[in-house]
């Protein structure tokens, strides 16, 4: 790998790019970088996979509309057949980005809410990495389906339970925000089934998945008016057209 090595885990993509040469520019350069990556073991004291990393404005839930700068983690196993950011799926595509180096690109924006997605970010140990962006000074929330151990200290949980793979008990009794995908009329049940696992203080969502909107949202109206502890979440960065 010659000059690249001292790089050592942060996104080797970057150290490419201040050459000039983007990884979608160079197939070449794609197979490097995967290969370099798959040999290296993920300790997540020091880095994580990530897939994209930006600042935005908070399109769903509790904290819709908040600008907040999101770290998409790469990795999942939940596999949700609807899932709208499937190339997050393979960690071995996407570069593994020292802590350091994200928390530095954080403090260059206004951001004051650090929102981990994924994939399924609970796939790693995000202790080291929430410690060092609140140590920082910012808000850490993650959106997460729960279906791996608990890890990481957070100002706010979303957690999102998905029928492939089930949250762990440890994940929906810290939850402050319930976010339920409307996929079909059987997601009500679903929902109503993960009401009785969250604190009582914890905020209800029902969000129909994109692609079914025009026959979910007519459907989420109806039961909301009839259990107004729930509200209804729009993904609203979808019709405001940014990331």
């Amino acid at each position: 790998m010659g000059g690249a090595d001292h790089v050592q885990i942060l996104g080797i993509a970057g150290f490419y790019a201040q050459k000039g040469v983007t990884l979608q520019k160079s197939v070449y350069l794609k197979s490097i970088v995967k290969e370099h990556i798959a040999v290296r073991e993920i300790d997540a004291t020091k880095a994580l996979p990530v897939m994209e990393h930006f600042y935005t404005i908070q399109g769903e839930g509790r904290y819709q509309g908040a600008a907040a700068y999101f770290i998409r983690l790469a990795g999942c196993d939940v596999g949700c057949v609807w899932c709208d950011v499937k190339e997050s799926w393979d960690r071995d595509e996407h570069p593994i980005m020292e802590i350091d180096f994200l928390v530095e690109k954080v403090a260059k924006t206004p951001a004051k809410i650090v929102v981990i997605t994924g994939g399924e970010p609970l796939m790693y140990n995000l202790d080291t990495l929430t410690k060092r962006l609140q140590g920082a000074g910012f808000r850490t929330h993650i959106e997460t389906s729960g279906a791996h151990p608990l890890s990481g200290q957070w100002d706010w949980f979303c957690l999102s339970p998905k029928k492939f793979k089930a949250p762990l008990p440890e994940c929906t009794a810290v939850a402050s925000e319930l976010k339920i995908i409307v996929f079909n009329k059987s997601d009500f049940a679903w929902a109503e089934l993960y009401q009785q696992e969250v604190p009582q203080d914890c905020h209800l969502y029902l969000q129909p998945e994109w692609s079914k909107s025009e026959q979910m949202i007519p459907l989420i109206v109806d039961y909301v008016k009839l259990h107004p502890e729930w509200r209804v979440c729009l993904q609203s960065h979808k019709f405001m057209e940014i990331p």
